[in-house]
């Protein structure tokens, strides 16, 4: 089969195309032909050799697939052979053949193409996990999400707002906040001629934000405190501005806030199991029905990896970046 593998730890050049053997099923996966693939920032991360490989997990790069089941372990499964579905993998997204555990697929929405599903699994795994389970975003609080446009951005944006939530996000361009804002964010926040916990302080007459989605960390941590209400939680999914920060632990004590944060890849399969039947039951509708859209802002053929790597670098996407086989 065709995929695309890293040949070297390096810039988006060393993503080449070859020649690999087709994966083989275990038990509890099933083998799915992709038609499409996304991009992720840590798929980047992977490539620049930041962003170790689980054991046992493939190579190469991609973590999330849409396609047609070919083969695999059916039993007990619910999925048939010619099923199209979408799935959260470990690695091997970028390939023309990958294996998937059965627990993690999902159906391609009503109205959705297979292209526009394969969007779907990485951001929103991540962003139910996070927002909604560790940190129990709850009925009448409010949310601000950083880095707005970015696939995750896109993803808790519309999930939240879709589910009731006050939602407001940061982006680095008053055109990327007037897209949060057409994504359902009450308010977009220019980080880069803005003060957002002033922002946030005003749009929520002084209380703040009870729950904060961040890739930035590094200086964010304290700021971001500052802006959370009393209880509040800080929730961190990636280190793009530095591990490490200088936090004042008094208000983290005085005003019972929380800070944590988690990595999905490494996590077992039962744990990712729990996650997609909760999407299935409370996100999936929400896609048939039209409150969530699919926003993707450009497609590359998988021989052009490269080059979805380099646009990802850029950051001058809004949305989701995907390949297509």
């Amino acid at each position: 089969m065709r995929a695309i593998n890293i040949t070297a730890f390096g810039g988006p050049e060393v993503l080449q195309l070859s020649e690999q053997p087709v994966p083989a099923f275990k038990a509890g996966e099933l083998l799915i032909k992709v038609q499409a693939a996304g991009v992720n920032r840590p798929d980047v991360l992977q490539r620049a050799g930041h962003y170790p490989v689980p054991p046992g997990a493939s190579a190469l790069p991609g973590l999330e697939i849409a396609g047609e089941i070919v083969d695999g372990d059916f039993s007990d499964s619910g999925w048939r052979k010619g099923d199209l579905v979408c799935a959260l993998v470990q690695g091997g997204a970028y390939a023309e053949y990958c294996t998937a555990p059965a627990a993690l697929c999902l159906p391609v929405p009503a109205g959705w193409s297979v292209l526009e599903a394969a969007s779907l699994p990485e951001t929103f795994f991540t962003v139910w996990s996070n927002v909604f389970d560790r940190c129990h975003l709850a009925p009448g609080e409010t949310l601000l999400v950083q880095g707005g446009t970015s696939g995750i951005g896109v993803a808790a944006i519309q999930i939240a707002a879709a589910l009731g939530h006050r939602v407001f996000a940061t982006a680095g361009s008053d055109e990327k906040c007037r897209a949060c804002e057409v994504l359902g964010a009450e308010r977009g926040i220019n980080y880069r001629t803005e003060d957002f916990v002033e922002a946030v302080k005003t749009a929520t007459q002084g209380k703040g934000v009870d729950v904060i989605l961040d890739m930035v960390a590094g200086d964010y941590i304290q700021r971001e405190l500052n802006c959370l209400a009393d209880d509040g939680r800080l929730v961190f999914i990636a280190m793009l501005g530095g591990a490490k920060a200088n936090v004042h632990f008094g208000q983290v004590l005085l005003r019972r806030l929380t800070i944590t944060g988690s990595t999905l890849r490494p996590r077992p399969v039962a744990f990712k199991a729990a996650i997609a039947s909760q999407l299935r039951a409370h996100v999936w509708p929400l896609l048939g029905g039209g409150k969530i859209k699919p926003v993707i802002f450009r497609t590359f053929p998988l021989e052009q990896a490269a080059q979805a790597h380099a646009l990802m670098e850029s950051n001058a996407h809004i949305g989701k970046i995907m390949l297509s086989l």
